[in-house]
C-alpha cells in the first residue's frame, strides 16, 4: 500500500522549465510569457501555480521529456522548528531569568523565510518575517513579530508571479542591519526593504532611484567612515557582478560593473580599511539542475578565485587570486596586514553537492593569507569543529579583530536540512584558541549577534545575543551571554510568547544608531 505521507502524481506540463518561473517568483526575475533562452532553444515560460492544494506538501520533481512526476511530502524547511507562524504576535514585560545589562538600550531584530502560503519551494524562500525583542532599563520591554509589507505580502493580484525587473518584488528574508538611521531587511534578488524599531514596514529603498541592480543580503558597515559597502550578483547577462558603495548618509557614491566569467551565487564578500575582496567561487547558475531547487551547481571545473580591489576602484582595478575550489556562504573577517590581506572564512569543499537540498557539507574555520606582492595565496585550516555564521564586533568590521563568533553546526552527513548546533564559539583569532559556549540539551541556536558595552574597554566587551529554541520543550527564548565569560552561564534568558523558526541573520541595533 502506498504511504498516504509519499503520494505520487502525474502532472503534464508543457515544459519542464515552466518550473524556473515557479522557482524565480519569490525572487522577481521572471514573469507570465517571459522568453528565455536555453541550451539554444527559446522557451516561453508560463507558470504552473504548484501552491493549490495542501501547501505544506512539497513538489519533488523528476522530469521524463514533457511528463513530470510529483512526488509529495512536506520537506524539511516546513516542517518542526523550520516550520512557519502565521499569527503576528505583540508581547509585552517579557519574563526574564536573570539580569539583562541596563546598558542595552535597543531592540535585536532578526529575520528569516516564512511563507504566509504556509508553502515555499525552499528554504531560501519565504516571505521575510522579521521578530524583535525591545530590552530597555534592563527590563524585555516587548516582543514582537512581523511579516515585512512587500508585494508579495500585500498585492491583491490573482498571479503568483513578480514582474520581470521588478526589484521592489523582494522577500527581505536573509538579514537585518542598520545603516543612516534606517533600518533594512534584506535578500540577495532585490531592493531592501525599511523597517522602523516598531518592526512597522516603510517601504523599499533604492537611494533615490540610483540603485539599479538588487543588492546583497551582506553588506558590510565600515566601522572607520560609516560607509555602506555592497554589492548584487542577480544578473543574467554581463557584468555578472556589480560593485556598490553608499555613504554614511545615504547616497549612493559608486555602481560599478566587474566582469566574471559566469553568474555564480556570491553570498557573501570581504572588506578591510581600503579593499573589497570577491569570492568568485563555482557555485555556478546551472538550468539543467533546476528541477533540485535551485539551478545553481558546484563546479570545480570553473576554478576559484580572490578578487581584491581598491574600496573606490572599479573593474580595471582588480586582481584575481586562485585558490583550491571550495564555497563560503559567510566569511567571519578581513583586514590587512601590510602587503598581505588576511581572511577568515568558514570554509566547505562544496555546496549542494547533490542537488539544492544537500547540506551534507559543513563549513570550517580557515585563514586566507593573500600576499599582494607575491602574487599568492595561503589556505590554512584553523580548527576543525564545524561552524558557520560567523560574526565579529560591529567596531572591528575589516580590521585586525581578535574575537570571531560561531554558530556550531550539526548532523554532517545529512543531506537534507541544515542543523543547527547546541553551542556557540568564540575564537580567538590569533592564536586559534575557542571557547564553547553550550546550550543545553536538545537546544539548538541561532547565528551569534555581538551588542557593544557603550562604554567599552576592549574589543569583547558587552554580549552575545542569540535566539534558541528546545526541541525538547518547543519553547524559544531569547539568551544573552557576556562575552568576556563566554563559557558560563547566560546572564539573561528571555522567554518568548511564541515558537520562533530557525532563521537567517540580524543585529543588535543600539537606539543611538536610529535616527
Amino acid at each position: 500500500m502506498q504511504s498516504l505521507q509519499r503520494q505520487r502524481r502525474l502532472v503534464q506540463v508543457e515544459n519542464s522549465y515552466e518550473f524556473l518561473a515557479r522557482f524565480y517568483q519569490s525572487w522577481g526575475l521572471l514573469m507570465f510569457n517571459t522568453k528565455f533562452h536555453t541550451n539554444d532553444h527559446l522557451t516561453t515560460l508560463k507558470v504552473l501555480d504548484l501552491t493549490k492544494g495542501d501547501p505544506t506538501k512539497h513538489l519533488h520533481r523528476k522530469f521524463r521529456g514533457s511528463m513530470a512526476t510529483i512526488e509529495s511530502e512536506t520537506p524539511w524547511h516546513l516542517r518542526g522548528n523550520w516550520a512557519p507562524v502565521q499569527t503576528e504576535v505583540t508581547a509585552e514585560n517579557l519574563t526574564v531569568e536573570g539580569s539583562i545589562p541596563p546598558q542595552l538600550e535597543g531592540v535585536y531584530i532578526r529575520t528569516g523565510p516564512n511563507p504566509k502560503s504556509g508553502f515555499s519551494p525552499h528554504w531560501f524562500m519565504g516571505d521575510g518575517m522579521v521578530h524583535g525583542i525591545r530590552l530597555s532599563h534592563g527590563k524585555a520591554e516587548w516582543y514582537r513579530n512581523r511579516f515585512v509589507q512587500t508585494p508579495n505580502i500585500t498585492k491583491t493580484s490573482n498571479s503568483s508571479t513578480p514582474d520581470l525587473g521588478d526589484l521592489s518584488n523582494g522577500s527581505a528574508n536573509t538579514h537585518v542591519v542598520t545603516h543612516a538611521g534606517t533600518i533594512l531587511c534584506l535578500e540577495e534578488g532585490h531592493w531592501p526593504w525599511k523597517i522602523d524599531k516598531e518592526l512597522n514596514t516603510v517601504g523599499f529603498e533604492n537611494y533615490g532611484g540610483s540603485l539599479t541592480t538588487s543588492m546583497t543580503a551582506h553588506p558590510k558597515i565600515c566601522p572607520e567612515t560609516g560607509e555602506l559597502l555592497a554589492f548584487s550578483y542577480f544578473s543574467f547577462e554581463p557584468p555578472y557582478l556589480t560593485y556598490l558603495r553608499i555613504s554614511p548618509d545615504g547616497q549612493l557614491l559608486q555602481s560599478e560593473g566587474i566582469d566574471i566569467p559566469n553568474m555564480v551565487m556570491m553570498h557573501d564578500f570581504n572588506v578591510t580599511r581600503n579593499h573589497v575582496v570577491f569570492m568568485d567561487l563555482p557555485l555556478v547558475l546551472d538550468l539543467s539542475l533546476l528541477e533540485s531547487g535551485v539551478p545553481f551547481g558546484f563546479d570545480p571545473s570553473a576554478g576559484a578565485r580572490l578578487g581584491v580591489m581598491p574600496r573606490k576602484g572599479g573593474n580595471a582595478d582588480i586582481r584575481w587570486f586562485e585558490i583550491d575550489p571550495c564555497y563560503v556562504f559567510h566569511p567571519v573577517n578581513a583586514f590587512e596586514d601590510g602587503e598581505k590581506i588576511v581572511l577568515y572564512v568558514s570554509r566547505q569543499p562544496e555546496a549542494f553537492g547533490s542537488s539544492s537540498d544537500d547540506y551534507a557539507e559543513v563549513g570550517r574555520l580557515w585563514r586566507w593569507t593573500i600576499d599582494l606582492a607575491s602574487g599568492t595565496v595561503t589556505e590554512e585550516q584553523i580548527d576543525d569543529r564545524p561552524g558557520d555564521f560567523g560574526r565579529v564586533a560591529d567596531s572591528v568590521v575589516g580590521l585586525d579583530a581578535n574575537y570571531g563568533y560561531l554558530m556550531a553546526m550539526a548532523g554532517e552527513g545529512n543531506s537534507e536540512e541544515p542543523v543547527y548546533g547546541s553551542a556557540l564559539w568564540k575564537y580567538d583569532l590569533r592564536t586559534g584558541k575557542c571557547w564553547e559556549h553550550h546550550l543545553g540539551e536538545g537546544v539548538r541556536g541561532g547565528e551569534p549577534v555581538f551588542a557593544a558595552d557603550p562604554e567599552p574597554n576592549g574589543e569583547d566587551e558587552g554580549w552575545i545575543i542569540t535566539i534558541v529554541h528546545s526541541e525538547t520543550t518547543g519553547a524559544s527564548r531569547m539568551i544573552i551571554v557576556d562575552a568576556q565569560d563566554f563559557e558560563s552561564e547566560p546572564i539573561a534568558r528571555i522567554h518568548l510568547p511564541q515558537r520562533v523558526p530557525y532563521g537567517a541573520h540580524g543585529s543588535w541595533i543600539p537606539d543611538t544608531s536610529l535616527s
